[in-house]
């Protein structure tokens, strides 16, 4: 049976070659070639992009937008058939939306929202390289985007900024956006009056309005065009011109307000077209457009156009126009000023400290009567530099010093900027002498003290503003004015009046070591002072342990953080050691970045504050015995 079946097989295979083979010989049995196979490839189905909304779902970055999308009932639309452009708004971007906005729109999913959502699709796939050569982009919504490319980037709406392009998808493309785009429909504009009053360069034209009464007429109904003068064109008019105005309210302010304003909505594209527009003081403005831009009576330049308002629209000018029938004459006498030295001082908080101090002094009244005086003024900051506690020990004695040193910023005459550039020097109430120099950088009184505005005219004469508080030769001259002053300070009055080192001043009081310190007589003494933030790093509890034993252990730690003499940072960085009140040394040592390190972890963080009786340094952290 095997053996039939072998066979059987064996004719079979030759009927199969014989089947084969060629049949112009059909006798020859060749021999078989084996002939490979073409492999055959299996179809391998090509994987989908994901949609648009699957994107968005799987970015944490868009789990606003995906909820806003689905409260809506968008996610469908995006996850669907079509090609759409989205621009995406990040968490981020919703969140920067004024708060309670997200929740409100999610509220009235089929409100603002759908329209706020469709208002960032646009149809069809539009790439990156072509985003950049459009102006605009009508939206699924019905309005524009409209598209700019700056150096920061590509922007719509001129405040949202593109942050990432060309995120692929089955339906379209992504573009990622870092503010959400509200449409033009849904944006209610502020009126003329808001957008003023939420400008800080048109303060000084939201005073004259509401002095002149005219911020509910620019605030209502209506549709005017404001050329608005920014407060730098105010600050250009003769001094005292401002001042005048706002105290006549009903009068010029009223004439020279309505005068740059226009009836109607004429934005910069119709405004160059014209030869000039009438305004609601009943005057022409005449329109010029040149060079250097659109030009107002020949002289006032146009720097900002198209500000829209919901009743109107603002251009922006560089000076204050004034009427036609304004004589020289009014303009010469509004020129005039109307305040005294001691109010205008007073009506500037620039000079609060100088105030004070002549309060303090008694002086008030000599600059507020009649008289002629030239004022040299300290600001704030020129107060404020003077060495820690001056200011307040001034202040304690203003019978003494003060005087001196007020009566020593003042001239007897009015002395106007042209005049002061003429002289060498000046002749003071104090009567010591102010040198007077003209440099590159300007005048400059004793070789270091600048002038950094002049000429403020008051009815009793004129102020320059300084950058620095003169001193007076006969006490030391500003080239020594540190050396000086701090004569005037000791140990304790620095640290009492300095907000950094209440805890000490508590401390020294606590331990009945204040008075030493504060005895101009006493000393010198050397202080390494903690300050609040390292009495605050001590253990829970430490503190108030301390305070809790004044004449034991409080005493103690203070002791140790003064060294007998005045031992200054010079002379600090030469010594491994110094010998404390306490009787137990300080080590120091100077690390690889110049700093000053006691104990091998408190760090001086401030060296050479100079009193009256010593020197003080300030530390990082409070010294442990």
């Amino acid at each position: 049976m095997k053996l039939k079946l072998i066979t059987t097989f064996l004719l079979a295979f030759s009927l199969f070659l014989a089947a084969c083979g060629p049949t112009a010989a059909p006798t020859a049995v060749p021999e078989p070639t084996e002939v490979p196979a073409e492999p055959t490839e299996m179809p391998v189905e090509e994987e989908m992009a994901p949609s648009i909304a699957e994107i968005a779902a799987g970015d944490e970055n868009f789990s606003t937008l995906v909820a806003a999308l689905d409260a809506a009932g968008l996610v469908e639309t995006l996850a669907g058939e079509g090609q759409f452009t989205v621009f995406a708004p990040t968490n981020d971007a919703f969140a920067a939306l004024p708060d309670g906005a997200v929740e409100a729109l999610l509220e009235d999913p089929n409100g603002p929202l759908t329209d706020i959502l469709l208002y960032h699709v646009v149809e069809g796939a539009i790439m990156s390289d072509m985003v950049v050569t459009l102006d605009a982009a009508m939206t699924v919504q019905g309005e524009e985007i409209t598209i700019e490319v700056t150096d920061d980037g590509v922007v719509l709406n001129g405040m949202a900024l593109v942050t990432a392009v060309d995120i692929e998808a089955s339906n379209g493309v992504i573009h990622v956006i870092d503010a959400v785009l509200l449409p033009p429909s849904l944006v209610e504009l502020p009126s003329i009056a808001e957008i003023a009053a939420g400008d800080e360069n048109f303060s000084t034209l939201v005073a004259a309005l509401d002095a002149a009464g005219l911020v509910e007429t620019l605030a209502g109904e209506g549709e005017f065009t404001v050329f608005a003068p920014t407060n730098d064109a105010f600050a250009a008019l003769p001094e005292g011109t401002v001042e005048a105005l706002l105290a006549d309210p009903e009068g010029a302010l009223t004439d020279i307000l309505l005068y740059h304003v226009v009836g109607g909505v004429v934005t910069s594209d119709v405004v160059v077209t014209l030869d000039s527009a009438e305004t609601l003081q009943d005057e022409l403005i005449t329109i010029e457009v040149t060079d250097a831009g659109v030009l107002l009576n020949g002289a006032v330049l146009v720097t900002a156009v198209d500000i829209p308002a919901s009743n109107g629209v603002i251009h922006v000018i560089d000076a204050v126009l004034m009427p036609p029938s304004m004589t020289d004459a009014e303009m010469d006498e509004m020129a005039e000023p109307t305040m005294t030295i001691a109010e205008i001082a007073a009506g500037d908080e620039n000079f609060s400290t100088l105030v004070a101090a002549l309060d303090a002094a008694g002086l008030v009244e000599t600059f507020a009567g009649e008289g002629e005086f030239t004022v040299f003024a300290p600001t704030n900051d020129a107060f404020a530099a003077l060495p820690e506690g001056t200011i307040e020990a001034l202040l304690a004695d203003p019978g003494g010093d003060l005087t001196t040193i007020l009566t020593y910023h003042v001239v007897g005459t009015a002395v106007p900027a042209a005049d002061v550039v003429e002289l060498e020097s000046a002749m003071t109430l104090q009567e010591e002498e102010i040198t007077i120099e003209v440099t590159d950088s300007g005048v400059v009184l004793n070789g270091v003290v600048n002038v950094i505005m002049t000429d403020i005219m008051a009815t009793n004469g004129v102020i320059h503003v300084i950058d620095t508080v003169l001193l007076p030769p006969s006490l030391g001259g500003n080239a020594e004015a540190e050396a000086d002053m701090v004569a005037l300070v000791t140990i304790a009055e620095v640290a009492s009046t300095s907000p950094d080192f209440e805890t000490l001043t508590a401390a020294l009081t606590a331990a009945d070591l204040i008075d030493l310190f504060a005895d101009a007589e006493a000393g010198p003494f050397t202080v390494f002072a903690p300050t609040d933030e390292a009495f605050d790093a001590l253990p829970e509890g430490v503190l108030e342990e301390l305070l809790a034993d004044p004449e034991g252990a409080l005493l103690q730690v203070l002791q140790y953080h003064v060294v007998e003499g005045a031992v200054d940072a010079t002379a600090v960085v030469e010594l491994d050691s110094a010998t404390t009140l306490l009787g137990e040394d300080i080590t120091i040592m100077v690390d690889e970045d110049g700093n000053v390190i006691l104990n091998d972890s408190v760090m001086v963080i401030l060296a050479d504050v100079q009193a009256s009786n010593g020197i003080i340094h300030v530390i990082d952290a409070v010294l442990v015995p």
